[in-house]
């Protein structure tokens, strides 16, 4: 081996090193611990040397299609692997591939690739992209996606994929709704990943998600005259949505990569590049495959426009969680046709990692066009001070280290900036729904001395003068703001729970809270980690955050104050009619066939006087799983601790004999 392929190879091991866990912090856990334009820089240079060298390492990045599924939705292996695309930046590069042969151009779509199913004309089957060799079926979610076609007038076998997808007009939608700036979702991609894996389809429903075909399998018995643009049609003519397409050829392909680009802005479902495929089936099937990437299409990546500026300082922006972002202030450039001056560093690890210090040289860009980065840093001089105050409130910060990213927390329970968001979050419309209640508004209020705490929100009445005289507000205003707080004393327990900010503890969490509890918020509030946990959809995590909200003298003081205020609207919960699943707790895993779904059987344990929890521990009675051979997790910890496993038809069973028995 030559000393030139050892270097290479120690590059490569080098590079993979820090790819792996930036891929798997993204994919895995929709967070990033790397600039797209850093994992996009290494990852071409990593591929690069293994073409120089012929050397491929064991678990390159290069390598891998995708993660390990997660979640408990079944799985099953698709019928043909689903590859990743190779990728260019270059137009030039893509002429050249595509020679004299005709291709489709189309947007490269971001979301979550699904393959759909139809026997007899009827939707069959969803099955997510997975890993590219196994999938999570997401059937029922699928049906109550926005556009998918539950039936087709063809009646043979077809296999289809395509993306789903939400779009920006309801990616923003969507977000408009939530007060708390903190809990709003971050891209319309990882909303529609949390949206199509969803084990609930009413959440899937609400959140528009639609599906736009990309590629045909299989269509038994159908003549397309060798050619993808008549599949296309073909689906078309179907009832499917089809990804918006070019024909072009090696001529024609730079004009149409411009007119993409200039209908990115335009376009109202997110992108982050093109697609290049053959329209040729045979030839392109010809081609074959490499381990990883079909021959017979290309993707395209937008060339980003880069500008060189320079950093003037770091800015530190603090929210109500207490975790303070650097924000980087730099000198103003034009960018994908705007003026741009600032762009978030994320965390601490990417600024470190980065060497930013006032004064230096870096680049930057847009990615996908729209979000502006840091490219690079030219100069790195590494002069940034971490705040040891909070920019807010003066408070003391300090350094966390969560998995393998460094953030930033001020640590002071009384920031303002926590006390403005966190009120903002109680006055949201799924909280108590303060009319005009904003976070202008109460930064005013706040300052005037009128709020301290939550149960101030109902006592504006008594500052009537005060509030009158502040800028923006007038007698009408002041009027509309306290009717505003009287409508919202009548309110529910989940509402409440949920304006309480306590981490992870959204409105669904907090109504399978009072359904667990039965509304009884006394006995919530010193619920114990095991009972918390028994409630499905709280795991560790959460019951934790929970606990900690609730060992705090000072918030039991504030919420017995704001309590005492509100009119919380009485629950009904139906006394069990089925005494013997009193005290049994049933844990349901995978899918089911004689119930709509998980919440429909969950619903039935309830009104017979049972639990249904979400995870499997000594105190579970039962473990409903239709595929009681699995070797899943669930599973297996059920057979460790002794605990039955159940089929829906046992489940049904063992309720007609308990009603036999009466």
């Amino acid at each position: 081996m030559t000393q030139n392929n050892i270097a290479a190879m120690e590059r490569m091991r080098a590079l993979t090193a820090e790819l792996l866990p930036a891929a798997k912090a993204y994919y895995e856990e929709s967070r990033e611990i790397m600039s797209n334009y850093e994992y996009d820089r290494l990852y071409d240079e990593l591929a690069a040397l293994e073409r120089e060298t012929g050397i491929i390492l064991a678990g390159s990045p290069t390598q891998r299609v995708g993660w390990e599924v997660l979640g408990e939705l079944p799985k099953e292996t698709h019928e043909t692997p689903m590859l990743s695309l190779d990728k260019t930046k270059d137009t030039a590069a893509l002429q050249e591939w595509l020679g004299d042969q005709k291709a489709l151009l189309s947007w490269k779509l971001d979301g979550l690739t699904i393959v759909l199913t139809y026997e007899g004309g009827e939707l069959a089957k969803a099955v997510t992209r997975g890993n590219g060799e196994v999938g999570e079926v997401i059937t029922n979610n699928a049906r109550v996606f926005a556009n998918v076609p539950l039936h087709i007038p063809f009646t043979g076998s077809l296999i289809l994929r395509g993306e789903a997808v939400i779009r920006y007009s309801d990616f923003n939608r969507i977000n408009d709704k939530i007060g708390d700036a903190d809990a709003k979702y971050k891209n319309p991609r990882n909303l529609c990943s949390g949206s199509v894996r969803q084990l609930d389809n009413r959440v899937t429903a609400r959140r528009s998600v639609r599906f736009e075909a990309f590629f045909l399998v299989r269509a038994d018995g159908v003549d397309f005259h060798n050619s993808r643009r008549e599949q296309f049609e073909w689906l078309r003519g179907q009832g499917f949505d089809v990804v918006e397409y070019r024909e072009v050829t090696a001529g024609t392909l730079p004009d149409a990569v411009q007119a993409f680009a200039a209908a990115i802005d335009a376009n109202d479902l997110p992108s982050d590049g093109l697609v290049l495929l053959l329209d040729d089936i045979a030839y392109g099937d010809s081609l074959g495959r490499t381990a990883k990437f079909p021959r017979n299409s290309i993707a395209y990546k937008w060339a980003d426009e880069i500008s060189e500026t320079h950093l003037q300082r770091i800015e530190w922006s603090a929210s109500r969680t207490g975790l303070i972002n650097p924000v980087a202030i730099f000198d103003p450039v034009e960018l994908e046709g705007t003026t741009v001056s600032r762009a978030s560093v994320h965390n601490l690890s990417i600024m470190e990692a980065l060497g930013l210090g006032e004064g230096d040289v870096i680049t930057v860009y847009k990615a996908n066009m729209i979000i502006p980065q840091i490219a690079d840093n030219l100069t790195r001089s590494g002069h940034i001070e971490i705040p040891d105050h909070c920019p807010v409130c003066g408070g003391a910060t300090e350094i966390r280290q969560q998995n393998d990213v460094k953030c930033l927390y001020c640590v002071n329970p009384a920031c303002q900036a926590k006390r403005i968001k966190s009120f903002a979050l109680l006055a949201s419309r799924d909280a108590l729904n303060i009319d005009g209640l904003s976070e202008m508004t109460l930064e005013k209020l706040i300052a005037a001395g009128l709020i301290h705490e939550y149960a101030d929100l109902f006592h504006l009445g008594q500052h009537r003068e005060t509030i009158v005289a502040m800028e923006g507000f007038g007698e009408k205003s002041f009027e509309n703001l306290v009717e505003a707080a009287e409508r919202a004393r009548h309110t529910t327990l989940p509402s409440l729970i949920y304006g309480l900010g306590i981490a992870g503890i959204g409105l669904a969490n907090a109504r399978a809270l009072c359904r667990a509890f039965r509304g009884d918020f006394a006995r919530m509030r010193a619920a114990a980690r095991e009972e918390l946990t028994a409630v499905d959809g709280i795991g560790e995590v959460l019951a934790d955050a929970w606990i900690t909200y609730f060992h705090s003298e000072e918030n039991n003081r504030q919420l017995d104050r704001l309590y005492a205020e509100l009119d919380i609207e009485a629950e009904a919960y139906d006394d069990p009619v089925q005494p013997e699943l009193a005290g049994k707790t049933f844990v349901i895993t995978g899918s089911l066939t004689h119930f709509a779904n998980r919440r429909a059987l969950q619903e039935l344990i309830e009104a017979r006087g049972g639990r249904a929890a979400g995870t499997v521990t000594a105190k579970t009675s039962y473990l409903i799983n239709n595929d009681v051979t699995s070797n899943s997790s669930k599973n297996k910890k059920a057979k460790e601790l002794g605990i039955p496993i159940l089929s829906e038809e046992d489940f049904l069973e063992l309720l007609g004999g308990m009603d036999n028995a009466d």
